[in-house]
């Protein structure tokens, strides 16, 4: 069912990009107005055939155009020389063993495009062939020169071989730094050259060894320029230096122990040396130091510090920039030490690659890191820890020259937009998929490695001079390189003065043009399909605006132009990139989509053509967003597409969301909340580890739980890479505890379970109860304490100022305080009291 959905999603996007295609066609090919444009244009024909009525741009021109008047150029290959790739052979009976089988593969070797010619010269390449082998040259990339004729985003699929040769000869230049503090080294390498030369000549016969020193630039701030000290920098030295060739490349190891031996070290004040000076001129004097043309170069520099580089020199008074070329006197001294600057590292690079050569750092750990950044910037250079007396220089040597011949790197020369190279590999497992990379290791002398290079024409240069360029393929560090010389179908034939049907001041265009492919090219004042019009009439002829209009309800010119003798001339716009084209001004090239501000998503997704993002290879949608392969959907692993729990949109997963949980993941892998199997190994857990759930019972859990014993662990820790899963359950007991499973192996499954339940503390409910009643009881009685105390204080207080306010009064103690005389008395005079 699923095969059967991926199909009918696959036969979707076919029928939908082929009604892409062909709204594309029939949108933009009319809009094409000379047989360049056209031509320019992708899946867009030219009709030459005179009178025609039809538009002459179409995507669909052979229904209503005869073949022979259809302009309709394609990609076009052709070999101009194929040398075999040198292998390992043993003679057998007077004849090389296996010399059928080479021919054979060789020439069986694809250089294929979809939509391409081919035309092959496999004679001379074979003629070719025996002479490169009778001289015994040595051929390690194939082909080695090539012709292709490019049209404009159409890619061409081109087969690069590479095999490293046996024996291959090798040219190994050590570069050292002999300041003071090299000294200890100088003298452990001088005993080291015989070793150093047997250890390589393990690997080749062919071995070559130079050597050659430097110090730094003799000039303040670097040398201390003090007339003693330039004589004599430090005890038992020798005058300071930039850059001294001792010993050219030579196959006498005995010599090079001998040069190092005589060598002398020197000194100097600051701390980074005139390494780059040393290193420019030992790549640039390939002459001087004995460079050869068919070896594997390697130079080893070999310091305990830091380097200058361009502008340092302005320390010293130096500000020319140094011009990269040779300067070595009879006696092999650098003679522009204290007239140029150091070089900078993108000089360095560019030689580097120019001359072929593997720069080896070797350095001390204190420096390590940053000739490890230095690396990455010089081509095909690595970085190597040098032990503080360079004792380890033979292995050192040995390790990185394994290193360097077992991979090969393709790189190419390109430096502009014009042409794409994508490169791609199946490297040595020729049963995988071919991916994209220019990079291959892991190799051994006679293993064959095939790059299929995609090459495109992105656009078109401007100047008709800059339509055949020469494309240099080469692997990194090896003096050998395919060529391919490109011409850009850019423009017809028909449109050359060489063509039978182009002829100037024709009869066909009044008079006043040009006749080529099947229209007039008007001279400058004139105007019309035969250039019948005059750019200096004002008035218009009754008819010539509707000749401006794509139809009657359509605006003059689409409304971005004026109508010149029944001719549009389409407004310029103030960005001289942004152009409105076609009959009718209905095209231009800024009016696409811009996700993210990048028009058509940017030039390495598309381009703009006539209001529709035109797509590059690998890329698709109306805004080019979206990767045109579902390759990037499917797990590496194999398997469904987003491992069946989601869709493909534009090249990524969009995961589902089900009853069983979200899925998640680039492929859509993972289900964090998903139980999976963890109900299934539940139980067995719990009676295993823990004796608890429902198979408790010792037989029971026996019985049961045969599949797997778990391995029990503090805490539980999930390697999502070994696609571990993990599980959290409660238990009756409301003990939380964890356990992990891997059932990749269909054989085993692997459980990790938590060492001991997380389970919460027990609770002693009628001592809690209790201890609220006490509490309570506490509380009412500190409360009735604290009123008590409250009234007998309050009462104290009243009976101290009743006692205060008694002992305050004045009155004698016979009188009542109380008492009032009366107003009037009355008195009975005849009451005598008796």
């Amino acid at each position: 069912m699923a095969m059967l959905v991926a199909l009918a999603l696959v036969a979707l996007t076919v029928q939908s990009s082929e009604g892409q295609v062909a709204s594309y066609q029939l949108t933009t090919c009319p809009g094409k107005t000379t047989c360049s444009q056209c031509i320019q244009t992708t899946n867009c024909r030219w009709c030459k055939m005179p009178n025609f009525t039809h538009p002459r741009c179409h995507g669909q021109i052979e229904k209503y155009c005869p073949e022979e008047y259809t302009v309709d150029p394609s990609n076009e290959f052709r070999l101009l020389l194929g040398r075999e790739l040198t292998k390992p052979t043993r003679r057998t009976g007077g004849s090389l063993e296996g010399q059928s089988e080479r021919e054979s593969y060789y020439s069986s070797s694809h250089y294929q495009s979809s939509s391409s010619s081919h035309s092959y010269q496999q004679s001379s390449s074979s003629s070719s062939y025996e002479s490169e082998s009778a001289a015994g040259s040595i051929v390690q990339i194939s082909p080695q020169s090539v012709s292709l004729k490019l049209r404009l985003n159409e890619v061409y699929r081109l087969n690069v071989n590479y095999a490293q040769a046996e024996d291959y000869p090798v040219d190994l230049y050590y570069l050292m730094d002999l300041s003071k503090s090299m000294e200890d080294d100088k003298t452990i390498l001088s005993t080291l050259g015989a070793d150093l030369a047997s250890e390589m000549r393990k690997i080749t016969s062919n071995f070559k060894l130079g050597f050659g020193s430097f110090v730094d630039k003799v000039l303040m701030p670097y040398v201390s320029t003090v007339p003693k000290n330039l004589r004599e920098p430090c005890p038992s030295c020798v005058a300071p230096y930039g850059y001294h060739n001792l010993m050219p490349l030579s196959t006498d190891a005995n010599l090079f122990s001998q040069e190092v031996q005589r060598a002398n070290v020197s000194g100097n004040l600051d701390a980074p040396e005139g390494g780059f000076d040393a290193i420019m001129q030992a790549i640039v004097c390939r002459e001087q130091i004995g460079w050869r043309e068919k070896a594997r170069r390697l130079l080893l520099f070999s310091t305990d510090a830091g380097f200058h580089y361009a502008g340092d020199g302005k320390l010293g008074g130096v500000i020319t920039p140094n011009d990269g070329d040779c300067h070595l006197d009879h006696n092999g001294r650098y003679t522009h030490s204290t007239t140029q600057d150091y070089p900078s590292i993108s000089q360095i690079n560019l030689k580097v690659k120019q001359n072929a050569i593997n720069v080896i750092f070797a350095v001390t750990q204190e420096e390590l890191s940053v000739y490890e950044k230095l690396s990455r910037l010089v081509e095909g250079s690595s970085a190597a820890k040098l032990s503080n007396d360079s004792s380890n220089i033979v292995s050192l040597v040995r390790e990185q020259y394994n290193k360097i011949s077992s991979s090969v790197e393709m790189k190419d020369n390109r430096t502009d937009n014009v042409i794409d190279v994508k490169y791609y590999s199946r490297c040595r497992n020729t049963s995988s998929q071919l991916q994209q990379t220019n990079r291959c290791e892991g190799l051994k002398v006679g293993d064959v490695v095939t790059f299929e290079a995609h090459i495109t024409l992105l656009q078109c240069p401007s100047d008709p001079r800059d339509w055949h360029q020469v494309l240099q393929i080469y692997p990194v560090g090896i003096n050998e390189s395919l060529t391919v010389n490109i011409e850009m179908l850019c423009s017809c034939d028909c449109e050359q003065p060489a063509d039978p049907e182009y002829r100037e001041k024709a009869s066909e265009c009044s008079n006043a043009g040009t006749y080529k492919c099947g229209i007039c090219e008007c001279d400058g004042n004139y105007h019309g399909q035969h250039c019948e019009c005059s750019a200096t009439d004002s008035l218009l002829e009754p008819g010539m605006v509707d000749a401006c209009r794509m139809s009657n309800s359509s605006d003059e010119c689409s409304g971005r132009g004026q109508c010149v003798c029944g001719v549009c001339v389409c407004e310029r716009r103030p960005n001289p990139d942004e152009v409105i084209e076609g009959r009718y001004c209905e095209c231009d090239n800024f009016s696409c989509d811009r996700p993210g501000g990048l028009l058509c998503s940017g030039p390495d997704h598309g381009r703009c053509v006539c209001g529709q993002c035109e797509c590059r290879d690998g890329w698709t949608g109306p805004a080019c967003d979206c990767r045109a392969s579902n390759e990037t959907c499917m797990p590496p692993d194999g398997g469904e597409l987003c491992s069946g729990h989601g869709e493909c949109e534009c090249g990524t997963c969009r995961c589902s969301v089900t009853e069983d949980g979200r899925y998640t993941g680039r492929y859509c892998e993972k289900c964090p909340t998903c139980a999976g199997r963890c109900n299934e190994f539940k139980h067995c857990v719990q009676c295993q580890q823990y004796q608890t759930g429902p198979l408790a019972n010792a037989e029971d859990c026996a019985t049961n739980c045969t599949l797997f014993v778990p391995v029990p662990v503090e805490k539980v820790v999930i390697d999502e890479q070994r696609n571990d899963n993990k599980c959290t359950f409660y238990d009756d007991d409301d003990c939380r505890f964890e356990f992990s499973y891997n059932d990749s192996d269909q054989d085993k499954v692997v459980v990790t379970a938590q060492e001991q339940r997380e389970c919460p503390p027990k609770v002693f409910m009628l001592g809690i109860a209790l201890a609220v009643i006490a509490a309570v009881v506490l509380i009412g009685m500190a409360v009735l304490l604290l009123w008590k105390v409250l009234t007998s204080i309050h009462d104290r207080r009243e009976f101290a100022r009743f006692e205060k306010e008694r002992m305050m009064a004045k009155w004698d103690t016979g009188e009542n305080p109380i008492y009032k005389q009366a107003t009037t008395t009355f008195k009975n005079p005849t009451y005598a009291g008796k």
